[in-house]
């Protein structure tokens, strides 16, 4: 009668993983999860997730990185979901907001549709991106809110207090904001590992 090999060797499956995906055992992904985890150190992940179309692309990547998701949404955008943790805010005007600054830590990433929450976000040091993709830094906030400012201002004195939607998202969007945001987490481990090896 033929051994049976143990379970756990023979019970692989297909893991996302940094370098794709990869045919792994339940103990190799746990021994891969815990190599991450010493990469990224306590590195999060903080969605505005109100009317945020790339909630499922931010999770798949924070997901092959083994990075935890925090997702902040008001009472009228209640969400789900098996990966992230959910955070809702009462309704208030900029609840959302002022909840997701003061949770997030520097070397945190957040994304955000908000110039506003994204200036104060940089002013904690941490990396924030817009879902399309653009990243916000010191250099651009600045601009992003004196246009913003100006657009409502053109706004009010026209009258036109409504603002025209955004275009329809393509899937084209869609890869962009995964490329970008990918390569975003990737210097947010790098800059950790740096700061982590100038203190050893």
């Amino acid at each position: 009668m033929m051994e049976q090999e143990p379970k756990e060797i023979t019970d692989r499956q297909i893991y996302e993983t940094t370098i794709g995906p990869v045919c792994m055992s339940k103990t190799e992904y746990a021994i891969y999860k815990e190599e991450m985890a010493k990469r990224i150190g306590n590195l999060h992940i903080y969605v505005d997730a109100d009317a945020c179309h790339v909630v499922r692309i931010v999770e798949k990547i924070a997901e092959k990185y083994t990075i935890p998701v925090t997702l902040l949404c008001d009472t009228n955008h209640v969400l789900q979901s098996d990966y992230s943790e959910v955070i809702v805010v009462g309704a208030g005007a900029d609840a959302v907001d002022y909840k997701l600054i003061s949770i997030c830590h520097k070397g945190d990433i957040v994304v955000s549709q908000d110039y506003g929450v994204a200036a104060m976000a940089l002013g904690k040091g941490v990396y924030a991106t817009h879902q399309s993709g653009k990243w916000y830094t010191n250099d651009n906030i600045d601009r992003m809110l004196m246009e913003r400012h100006l657009n409502k201002k053109a706004r009010r004195a026209s009258g036109k207090n409504h603002i025209k939607g955004s275009k329809k998202r393509t899937p084209e969007d869609d890869e962009h904001f995964s490329e970008s945001f990918e390569k975003m987490i990737r210097m947010a481990i790098q800059n950790r590992e740096g700061e982590n090896n100038g203190k050893e």
